[in-house]
């Protein structure tokens, strides 16, 4: 991984008069508001991939949306990059700083502005995190149902910007699904608003919902609110074998059920949650299944016996209801804790995001074994099964240089596999600076063309997020050529 930006990969960066940028800046935010000192920069250097990292040239932290829209517009007349930033949660260094930029910290932005239970809509802004969303409609009986694993910390804004899903986004949908309209800051400091059932901006809120910070910058955002379900039951399932688990996913989708949640551990990553979260997995399986089915209780109670039939018949060697709630939450935070747990076992590890088919779960992971023992090191496995977004969690030191090198081309390869499957180099994570080289591996030159051709209309100079997403026809020409070596 780099750890900075490369001019190899992104051109020449503009030449900014730091004075002058920091003189206006200055004039449109309070004095606490502009960091442009090393000290108080450091925090922002890198999001939740640190294998990437780079200083701004200042940092700013405006409280209003007409603050946003000053601070766009002045660095749109001087011709100065700018980098949105939410919580900092994510994994694909989306967020990282340009060093001749500003970045734009969204953090203060961060009250929930309505709660419309008989329309069943939110109103936030970009810096309110996930969770604080279901516990506003809590009172309500509602709840907002995109749940990434990192919920308690990462922002609504930053899960538009990369269309973030969750372990209940099998039935619910990703937050294009449940995001009904935005307020968007243009490069040139406009604000629009784009709203799902306006036919005319309907591509547009679907475009900025995933675009990582390159089209524009969201500060409001109207979600949709859900009804508590009537029922809810949960299962934990052991498997001897991953093969089994794996052909157990696609068994209860194609026997016509659809979970609220479907999410699938392997052997390592299952140790490591259970000695985190002491959860009740059982040690001795290969992978273990959670699944969740809510609705209605009749509803609930015929598809719970349909599934707990298929999963005996696909060899489940352990098959049990969370008999309360308790117990339930129990098991689900041994699943959203398996990230930090597998961060016990290894000084670091590498985050990988890839797409595949159901069908093809048993034969990538057994895949992505072979290439843990061809690069030495070891994977821990982490998915959410039921739309084939996976998370493989790669262990090394990064203390040893060489180490680094063999878990980014193993998570390269991951990548690669996923695309041959029939898949997509991400399904939550986003592009970002991580996986911009592996766009060349999904995409054709005339896609993404197209691609650039969207960000030069909305952004002509390309002043928003440099550098990231999307390659340059350059740039995958020459990595196909190495790949076809």
């Amino acid at each position: 991984m780099s750890a900075h930006y490369s001019a190899e990969l992104d051109g020449a960066l503009p030449v900014v008069d730091r004075a002058q940028v920091l003189a206006g800046l200055c004039e449109i935010l309070p004095a606490q508001a502009v960091l442009d000192d090393t000290e108080r920069q450091r925090p922002f250097e890198c999001d939740g991939l640190p294998g990437y990292r780079e200083l701004p040239l200042v940092t700013v932290l405006p409280a209003t949306t007409a603050e946003v829209q000053a601070v766009l517009r002045f660095c749109h007349q001087l011709g100065v990059p700018v980098v949105a930033r939410g919580a900092g949660t994510g994994l694909s260094g989306g967020a990282l700083p340009c060093p001749v930029g500003v970045l734009l910290v969204l953090s203060r932005l961060d009250q929930v502005l309505e709660i419309d239970a008989d329309n069943l809509l939110a109103r936030v802004q970009p810096g309110v995190r996930n969770l604080a969303v279901s516990e506003a409609a809590a009172p309500h009986s509602l709840y907002y149902a995109p749940d990434p694993s990192s919920q308690i910390a990462c922002s609504v804004g930053g899960n538009v910007a990369e269309n973030a899903g969750g372990v209940h986004c099998l039935k619910y949908g990703l937050t294009v699904h449940n995001v009904l309209s935005v307020s968007v800051v243009t490069v040139a400091g406009e604000l629009l608003d784009l709203y799902a059932d306006d036919m005319g901006a309907a591509n547009l809120l679907a475009l900025v919902i995933g675009s990582e910070g390159m089209l524009g910058v969201v500060t409001e955002i109207t979600v949709r609110l859900r009804v508590l379900p009537p029922r809810t039951e949960t299962l934990l399932v052991g498997f001897a074998t991953v093969a089994e688990a794996g052909q157990a996913v696609a068994a209860i989708i194609g026997g016509g059920i659809i979970p609220a949640g479907l999410e699938m551990m392997d052997a390592l990553a299952v140790q490591a949650a259970e000695d985190f979260a002491g959860a009740g997995y059982p040690r001795d399986a290969a992978a273990v299944l959670l699944l969740e089915l809510d609705g209605d209780a009749d509803s609930v109670a015929a598809e719970l016996t349909s599934a707990e039939n298929i999963l005996q018949t696909a060899g489940a060697t352990l098959l049990r209801r969370a008999q309360n709630e308790q117990e339930r939450t129990l098991f689900w935070k041994g699943r959203k804790s398996a990230f930090p747990a597998v961060g016990r076992i290894a000084p670091d590890y590498y985050c990988m995001d890839g797409t595949i088919p159901r069908r093809a779960i048993a034969d990538m992971l057994a895949y992505i074994a072979a290439l843990s023992e061809e690069f030495e090191l070891q994977v821990a496995n982490v998915f959410h099964a039921g739309d084939g977004n996976l998370h493989p969690l790669i262990l090394f030191d990064a203390n040893q240089p060489e180490q680094v090198e063999r878990a980014e081309a193993l998570g390269g390869r991951i990548l690669e596999q996923s695309v041959a499957l029939g898949g997509a180099i991400t399904g939550e994570h986003g592009v970002g600076r991580e996986k911009i080289n592996y766009m060349a591996a999904q995409f054709s030159d005339e896609e993404l063309r197209l691609f650039q051709a969207i960000k030069q209309a909305l952004d002509p100079v390309g002043l928003l997020n440099p550098g990231k997403n999307i390659p340059t026809l350059k740039r995958c020409q020459e990595y196909r050529a190495v790949r076809a070596q």
